[in-house]
């Protein structure tokens, strides 16, 4: 037999109520053929629960052979506490051929016992001039222990902290931990003494383990990993896989031992972005290369950049970081306003002899930022025009990237990701890994920025920047440049780093509010050229927006709320909207399915005399939610469908109108909601597909009032899917798709949907100013029956038949340097 394996991970676990071995690892046969796994206890063959799992990352190691991506392994073999175990065995087999892969003995066997009751692992910690950070997860396994999370310094003093309790659906869809530990993420930070010695406690009321972190160490190893990142460029060249993998292990789990992937081979430690940054820089070969490379077309760029009394530093940095490009066929475009600086005047001119590419003019004064570059603008000659600040630095392979990106397409638009540089250059922080193009992000702030790059003929047409914009100018000019273009390219590299400093947006934002009055009037202006009728608003942090979208003609909605029993839950629900809602036209179309208890029809009848827009229709078959809405939609008049649980309860009064509002639009498909938890922590906002090999939510977990990533959790903006406890959809286009897909018949059916929409070329919209609480996602029980497991993977298995091209391809308003094998927006 012919195989590869790996055995990650090995434990014996004791627990008050069970006790098992349990095996993480990967393993395959290279012809293809499959294999069984056997396990034997004493010399005995015994039975072990196998759960298959995704690994992508085998696939991708050895895509030579034939790897099938589910040759990952979960698997459990339970035991008797009470028996010693002499001898464990673990055996592939394909046909009648057995291989031996893991023996232990008694000694062994007492090594990986493991009694805590507490489960847990620290993913990352670090260390910065003001703090420790800490994260990961940790629950009991006791039933009535409860997690206590506490730093403690060397003289015993309880350190304050600041501590987030974050939701871990990860960890529930890798199987790992049940939905009634699902908060069992945590995030600390607390400030710190560089001489003291600190530990982090966690404790469950029984059992307490202790993690010891000590700054002068933890500063000492963060040198170290960056130095190993730097012998990873060195050696790149030769394997570059997999030597990221092997300083991936060797990072995180130092050289004594390849510390496996914790839960089911995948390695969820969230990389801090230095140090990713540094792993992904392209090696000197690489760029060698690039310049090497000549493409089939090979445009003209033209890089425009206003100058104005530039630091002598920043202005040199800036003009070498285009001179180094890998790609040749550019030129620099730069109109100074400096009135005189004969500094700046003399850089110019110095580079201007060195390099022909290189143009510049000075202006008799300055003119303000928009007019200023419109005079670089107008030395241009390029095929694409490139938005540059004076003070900015490009990456050496950015012009290499864009051009590379033009070969498959004849782009209208292109922009990359970006980061923040310190003012020494010696520090890249707060990286903007952006979705592909999303409008209604865009409009609710410029989430574009740099680096930006568009054709020439669309900056002719409509006539370059407008200084009644000063401050938002790119904004401005940005709308106008998307609303002539047809084909947008979204490059998810970080190739822009925009410097911080005293006088910059970026590092102080309060110095330029001005600049965020020029962004609303320049998305009040698009709406305008778009004859979108709606009003904008700052949405109550620096750059951005609200923009709350008119109602016309007040159509009516049609809400459907499926229940069975649980009428409190539907009581409050229904009374919420009638009550609250600022918009009036609604209908709710109540589809009762197999209630049993006497008093839910007794409700019935009460609510439909108590309210005359309340209707109750009696679905007879089994449950299958697609259907159940399906049916529903049958009774409905609306031409609007707010499809909604019983479990929700409204909270904003304008919530009906922002989800109308937005999906009225022509463009729009779907419209979500922001649910939160009874606690105010976020449910939902958002889904994203890839997660679990299906979709998962993003920013579950974090409070009401945070930000999320990149502000996305308190801003309008596009995903693939919303959840459907609380979706908006036009009626004539839930029928042209022929409704939920009934083959779902409890998961995937509202993300199926949703990318049925997509497949039409509709929007899906989250809007985070419609809020309502959903209250039964936390009690709800673990599907943990082998009934209940078997019908959820049989459907996620049904979704990835249906919808190959977008796990493979990667969601599009999500960003492939997130792995979805580990936390939403973390860096593997």
């Amino acid at each position: 037999m012919q195989y590869k394996s790996c055995i990650d991970v090995i434990k014996y676990r004791i627990k008050p109520e069970e006790a098992y071995i349990r095996i993480n690892g990967w393993a395959f046969e290279k012809n293809g053929q499959p294999l069984e796994i056997i396990t034997e206890i004493n010399g005995k063959v015994v039975p072990n629960r196998l759960k298959k799992i995704k690994r992508p990352d085998v696939a991708e190691k050895f895509k030579k052979m034939k790897v099938d991506k589910m040759c990952g392994f979960h698997i459990k073999v339970y035991v008797d506490p009470q028996k010693d175990v002499e001898d464990f065995r673990f055996y592939l087999q394909s046909g009648k051929e057995k291989k031996l892969i893991k023996k232990l003995d008694k000694k062994e066997i007492e090594a990986i016992i493991d009694r805590s009751t507490i489960s847990h692992n620290v993913e990352q910690y670090y260390i910065d001039r003001e703090k420790i950070v800490v994260s990961g997860w940790a629950f009991s396994n006791a039933k009535a222990g409860k997690m206590k999370i506490q730093v403690f310094d060397n003289a015993e003093t309880e350190k304050k902290v600041v501590l987030q309790i974050l939701n871990r659906t990860d960890l529930i869809e890798a199987g790992f931990v049940s939905k009634e530990n699902c908060r069992c993420g945590f995030h600390l930070e607390f400030p710190y003494e560089r001489e003291k010695r600190y530990k982090l406690r966690l404790s469950d009321g029984i059992n307490a383990i202790n993690i010891y972190l000590e700054p002068q160490k933890l500063l000492k190893k963060q040198r170290i990993k960056s130095t190993v990142g730097f012998i990873k460029q060195g050696i790149k060249k030769t394997n570059p896989r997999t030597v990221k993998k092997v300083v991936k292990y060797i990072r995180v789990n130092g050289v004594r031992g390849l510390k496996a992937y914790i839960i089911q081979g995948v390695n969820r430690t969230e990389k801090p972005y230095a140090e990713w940054f540094t792993e992904n820089l392209p090696s000197r070969e690489e760029l060698d290369q690039q310049r090497k490379t000549v493409f089939d077309k090979q445009p003209k760029i033209s890089i425009i950049v206003p100058t104005y009394r530039t630091p002598e530093v920043f202005l040199r940095e800036m003009i070498d970081s285009v001179v180094n490009q890998t790609y040749g066929n550019w030129e620099l475009c730069i109109a100074d306003g400096s009135e005189g600086d004969s500094v700046v005047e003399a850089i110019l001119e110095d580079y201007t002899k060195k390099d022909s590419r290189i143009k510049y003019r000075l202006l008799e004064k300055n003119l303000g930022i928009a007019d200023n570059t419109n005079a670089a603008l107008e030395l241009a000659t390029g095929d694409y025009i490139g938005l540059f600040d004076h003070d900015d630095i490009l990456a050496e392979n950015a012009l290499y990237e864009i051009v590379n990106a033009l070969q498959e397409d004849d782009y209208d638009i292109l922009y990359t990701d970006e980061d923040k540089i310190s003012g020494d250059g010696k520090e890249h922080n707060d990286p903007n890994f952006k979705p592909d193009f999303s409008m209604d992000l865009f409009r609710s702030h410029n989430y574009i920025t740099h680096f930006f790059v568009v054709k020439h003929s669309i900056m002719n047409k409509i006539e370059g920047f407008r200084s009644e914009y000063d401050g938002s100018q790119d904004y401005d000019l940005m709308f106008r440049c998307i609303e002539n273009s047809e084909k947008i390219k979204h490059i998810p590299m970080i190739l822009y780093h925009w410097r911080i400093h005293q006088n910059s947006v970026a590092g102080d934002p309060a110095s330029k509010m001005y600049a965020y009055d020029a962004g609303k009037r320049a998305i009040e202006a698009h709406l305008k050229r778009m004859n979108i009728a709606a009003s904008v608003e700052h949405q109550g942090l620096w750059g951005m927006y609200h923009v709350k979208y008119e109602t016309p003609g007040n159509p009516l909605i049609s809400i459907v709320i499926p229940n069975k029993d649980h009428t409190k839950d539907l009581d409050v629900c229904i009374r919420s909207i009638q009550e609250k809602s600022s918009y009036r036209n609604f209908e709710m179309i109540v589809v009762e399915n197999n209630s049993t208890e006497k008093e839910t029809f007794s409700y019935y009848e009460k609510i439909q005399e108590e309210f005359e827009n309340v209707k109750v229709v009696t679905w007879e078959g089994s449950f299958n939610y697609s259907a159940i809405n399906n049916f529903g939609v049958k009774y409905t008049n609306g031409e609007y469908l707010l499809f909604l649980n019983n479990d929700t309860e409204m909270i904003s009064e304008h919530a009906l109108e922002e989800m109308l509002g937005c999906c009225m639009r022509e463009e729009v498909g779907a419209v979500g909601a922001k649910l939160l938890y009874e606690d105010d922590t976020v449910q939902h906002a958002g889904v994203v597909v890839g997660f679990g090999g299906y979709a998962g939510h993003v920013n579950t977990g974090i409070g009401r009032d945070d930000y999320g990533y990149m502000v996305r959790a308190m801003i309008n903006c596009n995903y693939s899917a919303v959840t459907a406890a609380c979706m908006l959809t036009k009626k004539e286009l839930f029928l042209q798709v022929g409704g939920f897909d009934e083959q779902f018949v409890v998961a995937c059916n509202d993300v199926d949907y949703c990318l049925q929409l997509r497949s039409l070329d509709k929007l899906i919209v989250y809007n985070a100013f419609a809020e309502w609480y959903h209250y039964e996602s936390k009690s709800r029980g673990y599907e943990d029956t082998p009934e209940k497991l078997a019908r959820f993977e049989n459907e996620v298995k049904k979704f990835q038949k249906k919808w190959p091209e977008i796990l493979e391809k990667g969601d599009p308003f999500y960003n492939p340097n997130f792995p979805v094998t580990q936390a939403p927006f973390t860096l593997g």
